[in-house]
């Protein structure tokens, strides 16, 4: 791959490597590759609720639970895009919100999280990954991925339209560490010109891309995780990533 195509990023490297990639056995037959087709949108407001008038154009896809023993909450995502942007939106049951992280760029991944990787063009092995707390705290960072040995790289000038939307709201409890819930939901927006030095952005009708949808939780000691298109021991598996398709 031609190194030009890390030196127009434009992003700082945050200090990260392979320790903090989540893993876990999988469970079960691997299931038939996954396809979402994504309608378009004029821009809305998000507010960690979803109930904005365009998701009703989304059906909900359902994440499957990677692991025999873990908790049987249910999580599904929705997705649209715009003439700016992405949107994502995830729903999850809980008990429990185990979270206690505050800040943004943090290890969010050893917490109850939720997270999805963008990789818009297959030609070069470097994908986008986001992830987001309960607490509405985000991890979005760069990952160039040869052979299995990647770090994350962390925005530059991360603001104004180059910065993403996001909120979450919680259901039956209230957004605070250790509450008592029922569940919670996230919604993120992802502006292209975040997006752009990976190329294939922005995308047309008819064009596709990689991607993939996580999720990890942590209550009473124990480590469940779902995930939409199966991948094996580790998120980054890219190459078992699901298709996205623009419609």
């Amino acid at each position: 791959m031609k190194m030009r195509v890390f030196v127009g990023l434009v992003l700082a490297v945050v200090a990260c490597g392979c320790s903090w990639v989540f893993t876990q056995q999988v469970a079960g037959e691997e299931p038939a590759a996954k396809v979402l087709r994504l309608q378009r949108t004029e821009d809305f407001v998000i507010n960690g609720r979803g109930d904005a008038s365009a998701w009703k154009k989304a059906a909900w896809e359902p994440l499957q639970l990677r692991v025999t023993d873990g908790h049987r909450y249910q999580t599904r995502v929705k997705m649209l895009y715009s003439r700016t942007g992405l949107y994502v939106l995830m729903e999850a049951e809980d008990s429990t919100l185990t979270a206690t992280m505050n800040e943004d760029f943090l290890d969010l991944w050893k917490e109850d999280v939720f997270e999805f990787f963008l990789w818009p063009d297959e030609r070069y092995p470097v994908y986008f990954e986001y992830e987001i707390s309960p607490l509405g705290f985000e991890l979005p960072i760069l990952i160039p991925n040869f052979g299995g040995e990647f770090l994350g790289w962390r925005p530059w000038h991360y603001e104004g339209k180059h910065k993403t939307q996001k909120a979450t709201t919680v259901v039956g409890g209230s957004k605070q560490s250790g509450a008592r819930v029922e569940g919670w939901k996230a919604e993120v927006f992802v502006p292209y010109d975040l997006l752009k030095p990976l190329q294939n952005v922005p995308p047309q009708p008819e064009t596709r891309w990689r991607a993939n949808f996580y999720r990890v939780d942590y209550d009473d000691g124990k480590t469940t995780s779902w995930d939409w298109a199966r991948v094996g021991t580790s998120f980054h598996e890219f190459d078992k990533f699901g298709t996205l398709i623009f419609e």
